[in-house]
């Protein structure tokens, strides 16, 4: 299938009968497509530790409380580390990452985030400026705060004040759910 570059499809008219189909643009790319076909580059991301950075990552911010084990500051090219936006100790262990436990703790994180608006506001600024990718060490990429936060700063973001119910899925942005 051909592809007409972006500059192509700006200077085609904007009628129906001409429109382009819309394609799905490969998630590597760290693009999400949005109504009319134009893309726009996600601003939240998430991340595990033990990946690679890459130049899509953007500014990369670490929100775990506690340092990954054996990774050193350099291969995490971190921009920021606050980790008084993690869950707090209690919450983290009784969590413990049980899958069962999890809609509880979506609340009880998303109680313990309305406290933490200067941590907020710093990611918010951050995001506004570009691309943001929350670190995190957790094994479980389904399940874990990171996700829970990145759905917050999305919903900051567009000035929405209530949570967003839909799963976020390891690999996706914030903007590539809806």
């Amino acid at each position: 299938m051909n592809r007409v570059p972006t500059k192509a499809i700006r200077a085609q008219s904007h009628t129906r009968s001409d429109a382009l189909p819309r394609t799905r643009i490969p998630r590597a790319q760290g693009r999400a497509l949005v109504h009319g076909g134009a893309r726009t580059e996600r601003r939240i991301r998430i991340k595990r530790a033990y990946e690679p950075a890459s130049a899509q990552d953007g500014q990369r911010v670490l929100v775990d409380r506690l340092w990954p084990r054996g990774v050193s500051r350099e291969n995490l090219q971190l921009r920021l580390w606050l980790k008084e936006i993690a869950p707090s100790p209690r919450l983290r262990k009784w969590f413990g990452h049980d899958s069962a436990r999890w809609k509880e703790f979506r609340e009880r994180y998303a109680r313990e985030l309305r406290e933490k608006r200067d941590e907020l506001a710093v990611l918010e600024r951050l995001a506004r400026d570009g691309v943001v990718t929350l670190v995190y060490a957790a094994h479980d990429t389904q399940h874990n705060h990171a996700i829970v936060l990145a759905e917050r700063l999305d919903n900051a973001l567009k000035g929405n004040s209530k949570p967003n119910v839909a799963t976020y899925r390891y690999g996706d942005s914030v903007a590539s759910r809806r």
